[in-house]
């Protein structure tokens, strides 16, 4: 089968190419792709070429297929596998997967590493190291792309889960954000924030009893005010407090008044920037865990920490960086029952964007740029699609679509374009 996919040649070299596939081996699954988030880790892989470690050092000779964020269907399965999956199964991919024989060892990755698997590509090969390691992962709920976002999902999800807390007298950690307790999501109403703060109102087993949420624009508060209501919150037992720390003459006292005096045991820094991770570390409770989630690019980042509290409050701090396997099934499981991640989604396109969007990547603003593999389309931010469809119906129609979900990306719109959009 024939498939066309953007391709890692080098430093900055991604070529969309159409190639032949090779026939599947028997531990081998031939699948199509229907939807990709670009991360910027494809950015920075694009970016280093075969100096990213999880590139080959012959990507030159042997190019892989970008995109590790991607979702569609399975089409032929090998002989080995036929007991466990089904031909028209949807999928989605974990791709930080641990195989010695991979072809950049333990740091192989689909999306980076390998010549048939990637997700900006129309099919793939998904091979035995992605099988053996259960890493194709079933998706059963609604449309796809709730499948390609359920890795950047897991990463919210992980971070939740590798918080911790202590007890007096005891060096076992419990992991978890605290039952009840009070949280803060600071600089939070950006794409993941609000992947976030959609996760936590939404979770059934875990919930803390207040959410503080913050940034320092007040429209991007409030439409999270909009997609997130306050009442919604309360009617799943937690009090959702917006608050824009750039109105208040001192935001930490400000933070620490809505938190009755005793600060925050879970605080989430979503964004590396140094006044807002020392704010979150001078709001914290006794025992207050500190989650600096946002990855800075810069190596030399770093910001004050209050260790007079560390030695007597037991303040603490933690970094996360991605979902493990498990964070990904509970993503997908979590999707199945209506979580709904489209918050995280500002642009979609088709195959034919990739290179070029890619490549930009850290000068287009917004959230996730989802791109249908199997079509030819722009780059289209979908808040302009009410300006686009005065002069083309296809864009007023998704307009008209989103308008019933607050403005987001739906199931509904995705079949709307996967019906009417050009083919790539």
């Amino acid at each position: 089968m024939k498939t066309k996919a953007v391709r890692l040649y080098g430093k900055s070299d991604l070529r969309l190419e159409e190639f032949e596939l090779p026939a599947i081996k028997d531990d081998e699954i031939l699948a199509k792709v229907v939807s990709d988030s670009i991360c910027m880790s494809s950015w920075k892989a694009a970016i280093q070429g075969a100096d990213h470690k999880r590139v080959p050092n012959d990507a030159a000779e042997n190019p892989t297929i970008i995109g590790h964020e991607f979702s569609g269907e399975i089409i032929e399965i090998g002989a080995k596998w036929q007991n466990k999956f089904k031909v028209g199964q949807k999928y989605s991919i974990q791709p930080a997967i641990y195989y010695e024989d991979g072809p950049v060892g333990v740091l192989s990755a689909p999306g980076y590493s390998y010549k048939y698997i990637g997700g900006n590509a129309t099919y793939v090969i998904i091979p035995k190291d992605v099988l053996e390691q259960d890493c194709l992962l079933a998706y059963d709920g609604p449309g796809f792309y709730p499948g390609s976002l359920a890795e950047p999902l897991s990463c919210v999800i992980g971070a939740m889960h590798a918080n911790y807390h202590t007890n007096p007298g005891s060096y076992v950690h419990n992991m978890e954000i605290v039952e009840g307790g009070k949280m803060a999501i600071l600089a939070g109403v950006g794409p993941l924030g609000l992947a976030a703060i959609n996760y936590v109102i939404s979770r059934q087993d875990r919930k803390p009893s207040l959410l503080v949420v913050t940034d320092i624009s007040q429209e991007r508060l409030d439409r999270a005010a909009e997609i997130f209501p306050i009442d919604w919150a309360k009617e799943n037992n937690i009090e959702l407090i917006y608050l824009n720390t750039g109105n208040v003459k001192n935001p930490i006292s400000t933070l620490k008044e809505l938190s009755g005096g005793t600060g925050y045991n879970d605080v989430f820094a979503f964004a590396p920037v140094t006044p807002v991770v020392e704010q979150g570390d001078a709001i914290l409770a006794a025992d207050g865990c500190l989650n600096f989630f946002a990855g800075p690019s810069n190596t030399e980042f770093s910001a004050k920490m209050n260790f007079y509290n560390v030695h007597y409050a037991s303040t603490h701090i933690v970094g996360t960086s991605g979902g493990n396997t498990s964070d990904m099934l509970e993503a997908l499981d979590i999707m199945k029952k209506g979580l709904d991640p489209a918050g995280l989604v500002t642009h979609i396109g088709g195959l034919n964007t990739v290179i070029d969007t890619t490549l930009d990547l850290p000068n287009i603003p917004g959230g996730k740029k989802l791109i249908y593999t199997h079509k030819d389309l722009p780059l289209t931010s979908i808040y302009d699609f009410e300006e686009l469809g005065k002069e083309n119906p296809f864009y007023a129609d998704l307009a008209k679509i989103l308008s019933k979900t607050k403005g987001l990306w739906n199931v509904e719109a995705e079949e709307y374009l996967l019906a009417n959009a050009p083919e790539i």
